[in-house]
């Protein structure tokens, strides 16, 4: 039986995975130590548990933040990002009856996973080279995520790699959400309890950094 904090964990990857993509579209930049855990989830197959997927609490906290405030509702809520994160889940399912499509990215992971040998997680190598995965994959399953910004931050091609790589890395939560048990009535019926369990999540992750960095207040509430 998996937990509610482990599938509410996978589900703040998908929401960071989209909401990061459209910060980059939007801004040009996003958090780095997020966006580090979101590719660095592509990469691992055999994790002890959810949070080993992540490397951590730490690197969720922006999922987390994004989705407690989504569930919330009222002003903090961004429709666009809902739709990216529906969309996700959609071609995820679609992505799993696929099993060719699946071998295939596969297959390109482990590629890119020797090139982490050579280059940090977020080098340009390694993540034109998710985004091409992404591009042969993903991209060709209709319908397309449209990522929606400035123009000259999504005309930027570090950008556009950025992006691939951060619904891949959606895609991929996606699915570990769906191994937990996570189903879409869940978010339609449950939501209450999720955000509860973000919120609840949230505060460990802030307690866990007051313990690390004891200079750092208590933060405000979400």
């Amino acid at each position: 039986m998996h937990s509610e904090s482990d599938r509410t964990l996978a589900l703040a990857g998908v929401y960071q995975g989209a909401a990061l993509a459209q910060q980059i579209g939007r801004k040009g930049l996003c958090d780095s130590q997020a966006m580090e855990a979101s590719i660095y989830s592509l990469f691992q197959i055999d994790a002890t548990d959810v949070l080993a997927v992540y490397g951590g609490l730490a690197g969720l906290r922006e999922g987390l933040e994004v989705l407690h405030r989504q569930f919330e509702g009222g002003a903090g809520r961004d429709l666009a990002l809902t739709r990216h994160v529906i969309s996700l889940l959609a071609l995820e399912r679609k992505l799993a009856g696929r099993p060719e499509m699946l071998e295939r990215i596969a297959q390109g992971l482990a590629l890119a996973r020797e090139r982490l040998q050579h280059f940090p997680m977020l080098h340009a190598n390694i993540l034109s080279q998710v985004a091409e995965i992404y591009s042969d994959t993903i991209s060709q399953i209709p319908p397309r995520i449209m990522i929606r910004g400035e123009v000259l931050h999504l005309q930027n091609p570090d950008n556009q790699h950025k992006i691939r790589s951060l619904l891949l890395a959606g895609i991929r939560s996606a699915m570990l959400w769906n191994q937990l048990g996570g189903r879409r009535r869940q978010i339609l019926f449950g939501r209450r309890r999720i955000q509860q369990s973000a919120r609840a999540l949230l505060e460990r992750a802030r307690a866990e950094n007051r313990a690390t960095n004891p200079s750092i207040g208590p933060a405000p509430e979400p």
